[in-house]
């Protein structure tokens, strides 16, 4: 595996979505400590502008929405001009919702897709032209859930499931231009969205303590950005986080089979009505802290 050293990013710039909080703030924390420089777009101003102060000269931020693709047109450009490059995107914004498809409502499932699919096209798209004059790499961040679909995670699972699609139709389409691009795949990472999921639902809880590894254990955020920054290094087709994700990838047409069904079902026919009345009480589809903004045109 790649080895990382202070100056392994030195004189390149890597932009990141989601840069506000989790897996994004702590990616640009690292990337900036092997010495790169780090482009934050996000939602969360107050937060961004924290990390960029954190981080100095090294960084800054744009408010973007990537549910808005003329916002992070805007960003992607503005980031492009102020640092006079683009080497590497993140395409990390993404949210999880709560509910099964009989009792979400269309709108959080279509925000869940809109952000965590479109805005990976988004993202992508307005990236290319700056990474094909760096011959540059995008990683995109899909999820174990891409493989192995759980119970009211419908809409999070379909477009993770969706993200490497895209991913890896968009890989074939750029590599003429110098440009590659790869999929990142974590497991549950100790961040506000699994922490708040688990506090809020129980019986999520529950049903994740009874899957095989790696759906079962939750991996340090610190890992997760290790692996991501030596994808990054040796611009890698898969990152995988924890490996073991690699044996979910493999096995995920005996998991789907009918082999596993009379398993899966003895265990949802318990839990899903559980999960459902938890969703209920808590009177909402998202984590607590995903923004209520909507998008220029909405």
């Amino acid at each position: 595996m790649a080895s990382l050293t202070p100056s392994s990013f030195d004189g390149k710039v890597a932009l990141i979505t989601g840069a506000a909080r989790g897996i994004g703030a702590h990616t640009a924390r690292g990337f900036v400590a092997y010495g790169g420089r780090v482009a934050l777009v996000g939602l969360e101003a107050d937060r961004l502008a924290e990390l960029a102060d954190e981080l100095g000269d090294a960084a800054a931020w744009w408010e973007a929405d990537v549910r808005d693709s003329a916002a992070v047109k805007a960003a992607i450009d503005a980031a492009a001009q102020h640092f006079g490059r683009i080497d590497y995107v993140l395409a990390n914004a993404g949210i999880a919702s709560y509910g099964t498809v009989r009792q979400i409502d269309d709108a959080a499932f279509e925000r869940v897709v809109d952000i965590n699919l479109n805005g990976v096209f988004r993202t992508l798209k307005h990236s290319i032209p700056h990474l094909q004059k760096t011959r540059g790499y995008a990683l995109a961040v899909s999820s174990l859930a891409g493989f192995t679909s759980i119970a009211g995670l419908a809409p999070y699972a379909a477009s993770k499931a969706g993200c490497e699609s895209l991913a890896l139709a968009t890989r074939q389409e750029v590599a003429h231009l110098g440009i590659k691009v790869g999929v990142c795949h974590p497991s549950w990472i100790d961040t506000d969205i699994v922490r708040g999921a688990e506090a809020d639902l129980p019986t999520f809880k529950a049903i994740r303590g009874k899957l095989p590894y790696p759906a079962n254990s939750t991996t340090t955020v610190g890992e997760c950005v290790e692996h991501i920054l030596r994808g990054f290094l040796k611009r890698k087709s898969r990152v995988y986080v924890p490996k073991g994700v690699l044996v979910a990838n493999w096995s995920k047409a005996f998991v789907n089979s009918p082999a596993t069904w009379p398993y899966i079902r003895r265990l949802t026919s318990r839990t899903v009505p559980r999960l459902e009345a938890e969703v209920d009480a808590l009177g909402r589809y998202h984590h607590s802290h995903v923004p209520v903004t909507k998008p220029a045109g909405d």
